[in-house]
């Protein structure tokens, strides 16, 4: 019998190996189909992205837009224009053009630019970029504007995925070494986690090439981040378990079959909420939230399937010997511990709870204010921590053009009304330049120069007021623009996803629960914790990391991923609460139990899923280490205080009015059959 269940676990081992080799031809796919474009992250309804569609159509295709910047502190001498003509006309020579390139120079005399637009790449992004090296070999000036932005960010998220696998591995690597203390076990759960990343790779690209769902670097690398950061949180509960059922039960099979009983459902229920969670994004009008949520819950999904089978799995075969040198022996009692820090903490809330409670809700609400001094939208110049070539070459035009537009706004309109469109736009007040551009298709392009810097509050009013004046079935578009757009989906988006959110999240918790009370403390907690992350946020993101701006969808992100992951973690908790005013404890003393038996897990599974999220602090992505460091906090808050501190208080207050309506609000259902210790028995830290 014993070399039966032996057999089983190497069939599921045979059985992963077929898995990774079916998912290999797509995972190593899924860059090809990443898209980090601004204007693939906004909707196909949006006008920049109408704008983007309508170009790539016309004679020659999309037109890249350079600009050459000529720079000399103190002035440019004549040796150092006549350098600037012969390039700027050797790029003439090599290159077909749009139109000729004129110098424009700066008042001071220390700048030349000249503005470059060629169909030459198309909508091929990697003609784009071979275009925009080439004319940075040819010129000794710097080369910015949109299309050598577009090739500096595509090379930075390119850049990000071998750093942040290898960041993120180091750091669980190292935690799982602590919290182990083992030489070897730490590296299973790893593994695990890394296979269970692969096959998130291939499902994510089979779901683009089945349904089209957006890919980006940001929605890939927040995949990786939760495969390792949830995956090692079930893992830890696991193996907690298993240790001790391996104390009670001789063979090691038997001691998976009962830790997978003991903790699977709660596993199960928690990692189903914060897949359901990431999914409500789908409603988000954004392409990058929208393809975010999909890619999000296949991440956590894939985690849970590979900690469910290729973990127990492993650790069966490998038998006790994995748990060396604590290994835990059949029959032998775990050895005796000091009173526990959360023992601790439960008994301080138990003391005091009202006035527990009313501190630290007292403290979440002033962290909060911090958000009100969350710097402004994020300009494109400034969502690199580092400054490639195409932001140097901007920050040099808007110093030495400080009230000059240098980035054209790009109007399409039907060519039929096209002459009105002109003219319309040339009177709009804050317009200086309006030229026309290609035709084709029924469609002409009409080029428009602000008197303003790019995206400034004066060129956004321009922008704004150029579409109020052309009106239906014109459109504006370009790089200022998107960011527009980028900013007023972000908030629609919030409006639709946030509620969806909240009420899905407190749908499942009433049904896994069976209470009212309870889901919405949990509720209630979650949305605490992160109004105090982004508060923090708005205390250091400037003053601390020198970030100039806040993206756009910081706020539903965060909002969706610490609702998520914080309500993850309170069903740990609540579930262990129930089972033991289930077994006749009084509500008021379950809490306490249950903080002290879960605590240490929940603390080892929120210190591993921090780390993960901190990691994308030192991605070079002010997007992404914005919202890595909200969601870092957000998730030490949550463990640390709220999941500790106050929802133990509130439960201690509320006594059996926590489980209202259901029955255990009127008093103890005894079942004295029923296995009290339904969830994991803490890792120590």
């Amino acid at each position: 019998m014993e070399g039966r269940k032996r057999f089983v676990g190497w069939g599921v081992l045979a059985l992963w190996v077929i898995v990774i080799a079916l998912a290999a031809p797509f995972a190593g796919k899924l860059g090809e189909v990443q898209r980090d474009r601004a204007v693939d992250y906004l909707p196909g309804s949006a006008d920049s992205t109408q704008v983007a569609r309508i170009t790539e159509q016309l004679p020659g295709g999309d037109s890249t837009d350079l600009v050459l910047v000529y720079h000399r502190e103190g002035g440019l001498t004549a040796a150092d224009r006549a350098t600037a003509a012969r390039e700027v006309e050797r790029v003439a020579a090599e290159h077909p053009l749009s139109s000729t390139p004129r110098a424009v120079p700066s008042e001071d005399g220390s700048t030349l630019l000249y503005a470059v637009s060629s169909t030459e790449p198309g909508s091929d992004e990697k003609a784009r970029d071979a275009f925009v090296h080439d004319i940075r070999e040819t010129v000794s000036g710097e080369v910015g504007g949109p299309g050598a932005l577009a090739t500096d960010a595509g090379e930075v998220y390119d850049s990000l995925d071998g750093p942040l696998l290898y960041t993120t591995v180091a750091v669980v690597a190292i935690l799982l070494i602590v919290i182990y203390r083992s030489p070897f076990l730490w590296l299973v759960p790893l593994v695990v986690a890394g296979v269970a990343d692969f096959l998130s790779m291939a499902v994510t690209y089979a779901l683009h090439q089945g349904f089209d769902i957006s890919v980006s670097g940001q929605s890939t690398g927040v995949m990786t981040i939760l495969v390792f950061g949830a995956g090692t949180d079930y893992a830890l509960l696991l193996v907690s378990r298993y240790r001790e059922e391996l104390r009670r039960v001789p063979r090691p099979y038997d001691a998976m079959a009962a830790a997978l009983r003991g903790c699977g459902p709660a596993v199960l229920a928690s990692s189903g909420t914060v897949a359901l969670g990431m999914l409500c994004l789908l409603a988000a009008d954004m392409n990058s939230s929208r393809g975010m949520g999909p890619t999000a819950a296949v991440g956590v999904l894939c985690a849970l399937v590979a900690m469910t089978t290729l973990l127990p799995a492993l650790l069966v075969v490998l038998g006790r010997r994995v748990f060396w040198p604590l290994i835990p022996a059949y029959g032998s009692e775990p050895k005796a511990k000091r009173r526990s820090l959360f023992a601790a903490m439960g008994s301080s809330a138990g003391r005091r709870p009202l006035a527990v409670l009313l501190a630290g809700a007292a403290a979440l609400a002033a962290l909060a204010l911090g958000a009100l001094n969350l710097p402004g939208a994020l300009k494109q110049e400034d969502s690199f921590s580092s400054t490639p070539e195409a932001v140097a070459a901007m920050k040099t035009l808007a110093a030495a053009y400080p009230e000059t537009g240098t980035q054209p706004i790009t109007v399409v309109a039907p060519t039929a009304g096209s002459a009105g469109a002109l003219e319309t736009a040339r009177a709009t007040e804050g317009v200086v330049k309006a030229e026309r551009g290609r035709s084709g298709d029924g469609w002409t392009e009409i080029s428009v120069v602000a008197a303003h810097p790019p995206q400034s509050a004066a060129e956004t009013a321009t922008i704004k007021e150029l579409r109020s004046a052309l009106g239906e079935g014109v459109y504006v578009g370009g790089p200022s623009a998107e960011q527009l757009d980028m900013a007023e989906t972000s908030a629609r988006d919030r409006d639709i996803v946030v509620p969806l959110v909240l009420v899905v999240v407190t749908i499942v918790l009433i049904v896994l629960l069976r209470s009212l009370v309870a889901p919405l403390l949990l509720v209630a907690a979650v949305v605490a914790v992160w109004g105090a992350a982004l508060g923090i946020g708005g205390l250091v993101f400037e003053s601390l990391f020198g970030f100039e701006g806040t993206d756009p969808g910081l706020g539903l992100l965060s909002f969706v991923f610490l609702v998520a992951l914080g309500v993850d973690y309170g069903i740990f908790l609540m579930h262990r609460m129930r089972e033991e005013c289930l077994n006749g404890t009084e509500p008021g003393a379950a809490a306490l139990t249950a903080l002290r038996t879960t605590g240490g897990v929940i603390a080892s599974a929120g210190l591993v899923l921090a780390a993960t999220f901190a990691v994308l602090v030192n991605m070079p992505m002010v997007q992404l280490a914005e919202l890595g460091f909200v969601i870092a906090v957000g998730v030490l808050l949550d463990t640390f205080l709220v999941r500790t501190y106050l929802v133990t208080s509130a439960s201690v207050l509320l006594g059996r009015k926590v489980w209202w309506p259901g029955p255990l609000a009127k008093g103890p259902t005894p079942q004295p059959g029923s296995e009290s210790a339904t969830e994991p028995v803490p890792v120590r830290v």
